[in-house]
């Protein structure tokens, strides 16, 4: 009874209980009793697998767990002497990993905000099947277990709508670090307290594309006005279609200096020239002559043709006098 008392039995475990298949797993057997030298036995059902001795600390069984007999149940038996003691019972349990959760969610737009559904669904993984829902980095919800596969909900109640907000939720099962996260996703704001960061960013968006169209028509239009003003420049001036109306007229008149005025005879016409605002015109006007008949004068006044030339003599046979004819226009 003394050396019982002293010698309890050991305890076997490991960190976890639920594997995949093919995986590594670890058993610890241990033994309270750290002064006597101890020999270690694990057992898989009546089969015995490992043997190993120690004192004071606990013996380590490593193994893989690939079929259905490799889940247990597992025993450890600690031996002194003739004293030997088993440990209880431990099993494994099959789990298989959770695939990347889906997350969809539905909004509904109120006068007074938006309400939003949010729902995480992992395909694939054994069950139970833990959910949790985020905002960017932060937890918005407790822990939804689902032991059947259906998704997990949640709901939330929005009244600022102005703020883009971004979801995404974890799953996990009995499996550790196995855990998978949703892509995230994105609720656009709805622009109703957009104020007036929104309004200077319209107001600049409207300058750019005022000054984008400014350009365009200044880099359309200006090749065709240098191309109309070289042909405008390179064709020949015509100044017969140049209208009258547009020059200036001086009304030109020559002076014979040499000459003396003939009393009785009219002063002569002037004629009209027309000048543009560059240059003189080359069209020149004349006025018609008008010939009227004159009562015949004295043989001393004989009467004379345009452009006849009469030189009488005087008295005195010299060249000194001229007598000139009326031309009426």
């Amino acid at each position: 009874m003394r050396k019982t008392n002293e010698f309890p039995p050991p305890s076997l475990h490991s960190q976890t209980d639920t594997v995949m298949r093919g995986q590594n797993v670890s058993l610890s057997c241990f033994q309270q009793n750290k002064s006597l030298e101890i020999t270690y036995f694990l057992f898989r059902g009546e089969k015995c697998l490992q043997t190993q001795d120690g004192k004071g600390e606990p013996m380590i069984f490593n193994l893989t767990v690939s079929e259905a007999r490799d889940l247990g149940p597992y025993k450890c038996k600690a031996q002194v002497a003739n004293c030997s003691k088993y440990s209880h019972p431990f099993n494994f349990t099959f789990a298989d990993p959770v695939t990347t959760p889906v997350l969809n969610i539905s909004v509904i737009q109120t006068k007074t905000g938006r309400y939003i559904m949010l729902r995480c669904i992992s395909n694939k993984g054994s069950l139970p099947i833990n959910y949790t829902f985020f905002e960017k980095n932060i937890t918005i919800s407790p822990v939804i277990s689902k032991n059947v596969r259906k998704s997990a909900e949640f709901n939330i109640t929005e009244s600022n709508t102005a703020e883009v907000k971004e979801y995404k939720c974890k799953a996990k099962n009995r499996l550790p670090d196995h855990a998978k996260y949703s892509q995230a996703v994105t609720i656009p704001s709805t622009g109703r307290d957009c104020g007036p960061f929104c309004l200077q960013l319209l107001l600049l968006g409207l300058l750019l594309v005022l000054i984008v169209i400014i350009l365009i028509l200044a880099f359309w239009m200006l090749p065709k006005y240098k191309s109309r003003k070289a042909m405008k420049d390179s064709a020949p001036r015509v100044y017969g279609n140049i209208p009258m109306e547009a020059g200036i007229y001086a009304n030109v008149c020559e002076n014979q200096t040499d000459e003396k005025p003939v009393p009785g005879l009219e002063t002569k016409q002037c004629v009209s020239s027309a000048q543009d605002g560059a240059e003189y015109s080359q069209e020149i006007h004349y006025a018609a002559p008008v010939f009227q008949q004159v009562a015949p004068r004295d043989q001393s006044e004989p009467q004379f043709g345009i452009g006849d030339t009469v030189e009488m003599e005087n008295s005195n046979n010299s060249k000194g006098g001229y007598v000139y004819s009326e031309l009426v226009f």
